[in-house]
């Protein structure tokens, strides 16, 4: 049985998902809910209760139900499982049925508005801060029934450790590098109307691209293209994008909005531009793996998964984005890489990969024939 939080329509939760569905194909799916109908195989995903209630998708609201639901989630009888966590999923082990069951968690972050609060703006909310220390204490002492923790990066791997007191094996999410780096020219794939769009680019220019939300810190993007005095291009949406257009209109430089875009339009960005800008703190990071596929260097901040992806001086730079001065060595550093090391960098975190670490970590009576 493989176990997820929810399943959204994007996301790299859903990309490691996507993986194990894959590696063991025969194994039903749990999910809180499931916001992306035709992703798998018809009847082979249940939703919890939770998915006929209003409280679907309202994932703030649901938090005070999580740990109760999980513990009581109503399974069948299985021989093991699978548990992709980033919240409370990995609460089906202490379950009276499964305790007695091998469950393996992949964990992407224990909970980050409890653990790490100075990561994850949720955590700054009030009602959120009244009831973490409870939390915490529930989260820690019901993280010892798991069998095995894999994390999905050192970075990680170290919060599982200050949180749960537990070790764990570390398994870098998997990304698709050998699709990207097999189009040469990715403009080439895109519509007349994306084309259109491409063209009107500046000729060199410092890409950013994420879900416009405040920790991904696209404002920084921004002022890299200040201190380096080049234009810059942003991909994304979200309910950021009010406040970085007004950043953007009163920048020193051109800043141009995109707003969201397909894989092809994204990755024919990774391939114009100059460098990919990633100052977000992230648990380990997919987009500047999926940059360095494209052939295109990476300057991200000194803390958090990128850190571990990317190699300075030969994949791209590391520095603190609160210095203009280290912001701007560290883009001078970047665009003299060689791209074909970015691209060698980037096969290290394919597919394939994920896939053979994953079987390294679960034990073989496990696997499917």
């Amino acid at each position: 049985m493989l176990v997820h939080e929810w399943i959204e329509e994007t996301g790299g939760a859903e990309k490691v998902l996507d993986e194990f569905s894959k590696i063991f194909s025969s194994s039903d799916i749990f999910c809180l809910w499931n916001d992306h109908y035709d992703r798998y195989h018809p009847g082979r995903v249940r939703e919890s209760w939770l998915a006929k209630t209003p409280l679907r998708g309202r994932k703030s609201l649901t938090v005070p139900f999580l740990p109760a639901l999980w513990r009581n989630a109503p399974l069948p009888d299985y021989d093991w499982s699978l548990v992709s966590s980033h919240l409370f999923a990995h609460h089906v082990a202490s379950g009276r049925k499964m305790r007695n069951v091998p469950t393996f968690v992949y964990a992407h972050t224990p909970a980050r508005y409890i653990w790490a609060p100075d990561l994850d703006h949720r955590g700054a909310n009030i009602g959120v801060r009244s009831v973490a220390p409870a939390f915490r204490l529930l989260d820690r002492r019901l993280s010892r029934f798991p069998t095995a923790i894999a994390a999905n990066s050192e970075f990680v791997r170290e919060r599982v450790r200050a949180s749960w007191d537990r070790d764990a094996a570390v398994i870098y999410p998997p990304v698709d590098v050998s699709r990207i780096a097999s189009v040469k020219r990715w403009a080439d794939e895109l519509t007349d109307e994306e084309f259109a769009t491409l063209t009107q680019m500046p000729q060199s220019f410092l890409l950013g691209a994420s879900r416009l939300v405040p920790y991904k810190r696209l404002d920084a993007v921004i002022k890299a293209g200040e201190v380096a005095d080049l234009p810059v291009v942003i991909a994304g949406s979200g309910p950021e994008l009010a406040r970085l257009k007004t950043l953007g209109s009163n920048a020193k430089v051109p800043v141009i909005f995109l707003g969201r875009v397909s894989d092809a339009m994204l990755y024919a960005l990774y391939q114009r531009a100059l460098a990919f800008i990633f100052p977000a703190i992230e648990d380990f990071g997919i987009m500047p793996v999926e940059a360095m596929a494209a052939g295109t260097p990476v300057v991200a901040t000194t803390i958090g998964g990128a850190a571990e992806s990317i190699v300075h001086g030969v994949t791209g730079a590391l520095a603190d984005f609160d210095s203009d001065e280290a912001l701007k060595s560290a883009i001078d550093l970047a665009l003299s890489i060689d791209s074909s090391a970015c691209t060698e960098r980037a096969f290290e975190f394919d597919r394939p990969s994920f896939r053979q670490r994953t079987l390294d970590w679960i034990p073989d009576e496990f696997h499917e024939n």
